[in-house]
């Protein structure tokens, strides 16, 4: 019904239901099953609605647990998930799976894009729900104000991740959205590997606190190492990520200290079940936002508690302007 009151020309399929290797763990059934089916109701009404093209936003969690790094596109089907992200995994890689068959047989137009472990602004920090980045911001800047002298750290620290600033992933969306018609899925990633270890020293610095980093090896460390090969963005969109770790930290950072409330209010919205009415009212309070759309209309922002939507409709509505040659972004 919502596609069809509207008739969007464009769908960006950013709902999910996501949290930290916490939650993975405690909730696997709910990451497999909310995921899977709104995927799956979302293409089939944007093919039944005749939407022109629907963006669909994979996940790097759905590549093998040991993936030769850095992970390129062709490597998806080589192996299993992690464990403690597979559930998550795999009911995205579903999606590609969908859009692939609905694009053979019916011609369905998608860009399906990838992007690796996404932090900034807006993000979730409830503990429940949090990932990294968030959780240890958090946990940093509590231990300081309560003069702890020490912050346990899950893990050993030696996995890797590589960390994509949400300004940059929100760029690279609607780019696909405006250049990208394809089933093969495209890599977003900052092309910088960083170690959980370097990642807590580094919030800690920011933050302020100055005691120690304890180490709890019996929790796990998920996947061993990650970053991505995004030269396919690059290539097809001219698209690179360009916000400095540390510069997006410290932006991250600024916005939880002045927004505390929302961040720890959003990460137990998202801990707890949304019903379909209430993504769709989400959603169509989403567009009645937009005063002044752009050519293409941006139809789904289902998840208004999700940092990336709001960041991609923001940039969407305010307008990108003409769409840069290729290398030039």
């Amino acid at each position: 019904n919502l596609f069809r009151t509207h008739k969007p020309s464009h769908v960006i399929h950013l709902a999910a239901r996501v949290g930290g290797i916490g939650y993975n763990m405690v909730a696997p059934a709910q990451l497999y099953l909310d995921n899977m089916v709104m995927g799956l109701h979302t293409i089939e009404a944007a093919r039944t609605c005749g939407v022109e093209k629907t963006v669909i936003l994979g996940t790097v969690c759905s590549y093998p647990k040991f993936t030769p790094v850095p992970f390129r596109e062709e490597s998806i089907w080589d192996g299993y998930p992690e464990e403690t992200n597979a559930p998550y995994g795999i009911a995205k890689k579903a999606m590609l799976v969908h859009a692939q068959v609905n694009e053979a047989q019916y011609g369905q137009q998608f860009a399906f894009v990838i992007p690796t472990n996404l932090y900034g602004p807006g993000d979730k920090f409830h503990e429940s729900v949090s990932h990294v980045i968030p959780a240890l911001i958090k946990k940093c800047v509590e231990a300081m104000e309560r003069g702890d002298d020490k912050v346990s750290v899950w893990g050993t620290g030696s996995a890797s991740r590589d960390y994509l600033y949400v300004e940059d992933a929100a760029e690279a969306i609607v780019l696909a959205a405006q250049l990208r018609t394809s089933t093969e899925p495209m890599n977003l990633g900052n092309n910088r590997e960083v170690t959980i270890r370097e990642t807590a020293e580094t919030i800690a610095r920011i933050v302020g606190f100055t005691g120690e980093l304890v180490w709890d090896s019996t929790r796990p460390d998920g996947q061993p190492r990650r970053r991505v090969d995004a030269s396919r963005a690059e290539r097809e969109l001219g698209w690179h990520a360009h916000t400095d770790f540390e510069d997006g930290l410290r932006t991250t950072v600024e916005w939880y200290l002045a927004n505390r409330a929302i961040a720890i209010t959003k990460g137990t919205a998202l801990g707890t079940a949304v019903s379909l009415p209430e993504l769709l009212g989400r959603a169509q309070s989403a567009m009645a936002i937009a005063a002044n759309p752009s050519p293409l209309t941006l139809a789904a922002a289902f998840y208004l508690l999700f940092f990336v939507p709001l960041v991609v409709a923001s940039r969407w509505l305010e307008g990108l302007g003409p769409v840069p040659a290729k290398g030039h972004r």
